[in-house]
């Protein structure tokens, strides 16, 4: 049963993790990316306003940016804990413990601390991707190329004392 509508759980969620619009909108940005959707501004001040509702896309981009079940961002009576796919859980099963960690410490943090957090883990992110495109943009085609020899070349690379100045 609908108890509630996505207005209400965006202003909630916001209030519990002292989150704004704009940080709504940062979080979705990497999901966005991913699925190739498009989170404006005015999607979320909309949103929070009650004139619109999110169509399903929309709305699955906001419940993966906010860990939320999409049901009760919608306005259900239902759990919020977002339940994550099997082949999701499987495949994180690796960092799910450092994952957990991380937002324990978050909780603890003032939102002016969490923001930083995720301005600096965004940094890491964008920083990591540059790196995987700078070796696909150098990845040898002349020989097939094994874990052992993209980390020699990743070692070279990374030491300093191998480069003239």
């Amino acid at each position: 049963m609908k108890k509630e509508n996505t207005a209400i759980r965006l202003k909630t969620i916001m209030n519990m993790r002292g989150l704004r619009q704009v940080d709504i909108l940062n979080l979705t940005v990497p999901y966005c990316q991913k699925y190739n959707v498009k989170m404006h501004k005015s999607d979320i001040s909309q949103y929070c306003s009650g004139k619109t509702e999110p169509n399903q896309e929309k709305l699955f981009i906001l419940g993966n940016a906010l860990n939320v079940s999409e049901a009760w961002l919608m306005g259900f009576d239902v759990p919020m804990e977002r339940t994550p796919y099997k082949a999701e859980s499987v495949q994180n099963s690796s960092v799910s413990a450092q994952c957990k960690e991380i937002i324990e410490i978050c909780n603890q943090l003032s939102p002016h601390n969490q923001r930083k957090v995720l301005a600096y883990s965004k940094n890491l992110l964008s920083a990591q991707q540059m790196e995987e495109d700078l070796l696909a943009a150098h990845a040898r085609t002349d020989v097939e190329q094994t874990p052992e020899g993209v980390q020699h070349d990743l070692d070279i690379m990374n030491d300093d004392s191998k480069w003239e100045e």
